[in-house]
Parts: structure tokens; C-alpha cells; sequence
């Protein structure tokens, strides 16, 4: 079911998913069961002892070089294949996209970026805003607000770094005496 502005179906359980099954045959519950089976795995599996940490396997496996951010990233786009499988509007779709580039650029850095997934948590993120939208059908205008200011911010971002490297390259060059 492509991604619409707003959800189409009855409401079965709190979680406002549907119950008549799919085209491949599953329910909207199914997949939102398991939807939030990946996400714990991947954010909240395990406490810490003596914290109230909780940890996945996201920050551990992105521990391992060259692999280790690219497996997680992978698992994480697959809650937002399912949410646009369930119907979810498209700006939500946009939101838990700009989680996952946050988690997958930030979490790309080395232990700082491990130590960033332990408290970003996309996937759980993700899971709530699908629970959300699933629930309440009319929040993807809040959702457009959101991807908005957030594409503003990145754009923003982008130009800072931008003129940044502008300003260094002439900086250098003046160093170097050619300009």
C-alpha cells in the first residue's frame, strides 16, 4: 500500500492498526509486532547492570569497523519500509527518514557516535511515531512542520560547513601568499 496522507482502515486495537490482513497475507498487528521487536533489539535489549541504561545491539555491532553502522542502518530502514507498507503519511515518513540520517551520520563517528545511538535510539523514535500515526491519522501535519524545520536546519548546516570551507581554503591560500 503506497504511503498516503492519511490512513485508511478500521481500527482493530489501541495501536489504531487495522485487523484484516494484507496483501502478503499478514496483519498490520503482525508487522507492528514485529516492527517493535526489531526496534528493542536494536536500541533497549539489554539494561546495564546498575544503570537504567538500556542498550541494543545498534551501538554494539557499530562498534566493528567497516560493517558495524552499515547492518544496523539497514535493519532500522526496514521499520520504515513497514511503516510505509502500513500507510503511514508521507511527512511521517520524512521524519523517521531524517531520524535514521541523523542516527546513521552521528552514529558513523567513531565510539562517540556508539555513545550517540545509546541515547538517540531512531528506531524506537521511529516505532512511536508510527504508533502515533497509526493512532492518530491527522498528526501528519505536525509531522510536515517537523520535516520542514528540520530540512531547514540541515540545509542551514550544510551551508555553514560550506562557507567554512570557503573561508579555510582562503585562509590557506592567503597563508600561502597567492591570494
Amino acid at each position: 500500500m503506497p504511503p498516503t496522507d492519511r490512513f485508511d482502515g478500521e481500527r482493530g486495537d489501541s495501536s489504531g492498526a487495522p485487523d484484516a490482513p494484507d496483501a502478503d497475507g499478514e496483519g498490520p498487528r503482525g508487522r507492528l509486532a514485529r516492527v517493535r521487536r526489531l526496534s528493542r533489539a536494536l536500541d533497549s535489549a539489554v539494561t546495564v547492570p546498575r544503570t537504567d541504561i538500556r542498550i541494543g545491539l545498534d551501538p554494539i555491532v557499530g562498534l566493528l569497523p567497516g560493517v558495524g553502522d552499515v547492518v544496523p542502518t539497514a535493519a532500522s530502514a526496514y521499520i520504515v519500509a513497514e511503516a510505509a507498507a502500513l500507510g503511514v503519511p508521507r511527512a511521517t515518513l520524512a521524519r523517521m527518514c531524517l531520524n535514521l540520517l541523523v542516527d546513521a551520520v552521528v552514529g558513523s563517528i567513531p565510539l562517540l557516535g556508539d555513545a550517540f545511538d545509546v541515547v538517540w535510539r531512531a528506531n524506537d523514535r521511529n516505532v512511536r511515531l508510527l504508533e502515533a500515526r497509526l493512532a492518530d491519522p491527522t498528526g501528519g501535519r505536525r509531522d510536515r512542520w517537523v520535516v520542514a524545520a528540520l530540512g531547514a536546519a540541515v540545509f542551514l548546516a550544510a551551508l555553514a560547513v560550506g562557507l567554512a570551507g570557503v573561508a579555510a581554503v582562503w585562509w590557506v591560500l592567503g597563508v600561502a601568499g597567492i591570494v
